[in-house]
């Protein structure tokens, strides 16, 4: 860009993020010898999932994401976003929109109130674009996560935390055909959201039997119940109703039962209701992309950045996910999934 440094878009930004950063370093620096494993000070009354408190600027980071209410998914990453802040001194700021126009109106309104950092989800990116050059046009650092894995690193976006969505689709899509699966109804809850797309495109491509991709409005459960109820009356053949997060797959068991159908339903995501309906085989496994991972990421890796300048993948996504969740394994996690972090 032409201009001298201080002509530039957001460099008295620039200037005093690097000012905190410098500061920031010294203050790390000389704490370094009493760090926990998890970076910063040991509280000495802390424990658990609020082991440490760093002694680092207090800083503010915005979390914008596209979560719709009700949905406990977000529970999720927000308790790991608020651990990280937690122990990082940030103040964190968390806000959320499913409407993309809103949820960029929400990113813009952080970059006005002079966030030092902003950690969102890219589930339209398209939509995001204009706010995340306005971000970095001031000098805001951004990371993304959940999802926007095809868009983050065009956009500029410094990391990404998340599972590929593809691979994870694909991997459910083998697991079916190894267990015998004929036809599939992938449902999902958000047309649009480049993320479930992208798992039931998966799913497709890994499955070798037949998948039908139904979309209902997540926004609205009784719907989503009855459309999934209507589908499986009109058509018997199918055995295996996908859901991509756990609310949505308790509502499948529901219409699986008012259709008086035989499909097993199977989902992406937990939660703690999830863990009794895995435990008594109402749903038969989930595809975890450890949500609370995410939220902690997100805000750790700005805290890194601002404080150390550090940049974490190195240009490459850090993958979350995916693993599967089932009856051999749901007793090693249900006792974090009713803590509310897994």
């Amino acid at each position: 860009m032409e201009g001298s440094p201080d002509d530039r878009p957001g460099a008295d930004h620039r200037g005093r993020r690097i000012q905190a950063i410098v500061a920031g370093v010294g203050v790390l620096a000389l704490g370094l010898t009493a760090c926990s494993s998890t970076g910063g000070r040991p509280d000495s009354s802390g424990g658990g999932m609020a082991a440490g408190s760093a002694d680092t600027p207090r800083a503010t980071i915005a979390m914008i994401t596209h979560e719709v209410p009700g949905d406990t998914f977000w529970d999720l990453v927000r308790k790991g976003a608020e651990t990280a802040a937690a122990k990082d001194n940030i103040e964190l700021r968390y806000s959320a929109d499913p409407e993309a126009p809103n949820q960029a109106n929400l990113v813009q309104s952080a970059v006005d109130s002079d966030v030092d950092g902003i950690a969102l989800t890219l589930a339209k990116p398209d939509a995001l674009a204009p706010a995340v050059t306005s971000a970095e046009a001031a000098g805001i650092p951004v990371v993304a996560f959940n999802s926007g894995l095809e868009s983050w690193n065009t956009m500029g976006v410094q990391a990404y935390f998340g599972q590929d969505e593809a691979i994870a689709g694909e991997a459910a899509g083998r697991r079916l055909t190894d267990e015998g699966a004929r036809k599939t109804l992938c449902v999902i809850q958000e047309q649009g959201h480049v993320g479930l797309e992208a798992r039931c495109a998966g799913v497709a491509k890994g499955f070798g039997g037949r998948t039908e991709i139904l979309n209902v409005n997540g926004k609205d459960m009784p719907s989503v119940e009855s459309t999934i109820t209507a589908k499986l009356q009109q058509d018997p053949t199918i055995d295996r109703v996908l859901t991509l997060g756990a609310p949505f797959a308790l509502t499948a068991v529901q219409s699986v039962r008012n259709a008086g159908s035989s499909a097993q339903v199977v989902t992406f995501d937990t939660n703690a209701a999830l863990v009794g309906a895995i435990e008594d085989g109402s749903v038969q496994w989930a595809v975890d992309q450890q949500p609370f991972l995410q939220g902690y990421l997100a805000v750790d890796s700005l805290w890194l950045y601002l404080n150390n300048g550090n940049v974490i993948g190195g240009g490459m996504p850090t993958l979350t996910g995916p693993a599967f969740i089932d009856r051999s394994n749901i007793d090693a996690v249900a006792a974090y999934a009713q803590n509310g972090t897994r």
